[in-house]
């Protein structure tokens, strides 16, 4: 069983992959993985606790669209759009 399928079974049905940045105010959805661009700064991303598997709620954009607030572990974390170009995630429909 893949990790994804695991994943799906869980959370529920998971559609199409795209970057954070991506993901429209309101929705929620899973981390699959952070993209080969998060190097500069996957240690900072890690240590923020984005992880793959985690869950994701777009919470506010700001109005020029930098930074991106999101909820996550119970708590709110902002975002500057090209850390969150880096993040892969899916959307999860229940």
């Amino acid at each position: 069983m893949t990790f994804l399928s695991v994943l799906s079974s869980f959370l529920g049905k998971i559609m199409s992959s795209f970057t954070l940045n991506q993901l429209p105010l309101g929705h929620e959805a899973v981390i699959s993985r952070l993209l080969p661009e998060s190097l500069p700064f996957r240690r900072k991303l890690l240590a923020m606790g984005i992880t793959p598997g985690c869950k994701v709620l777009v919470v506010r954009v700001a109005p020029l669209g930098d930074p991106i607030e999101i909820k996550m572990r119970g708590f709110l974390l902002c975002l500057r759009r090209n850390e969150a170009k880096a993040i892969e995630v899916m959307e999860v429909i229940a």
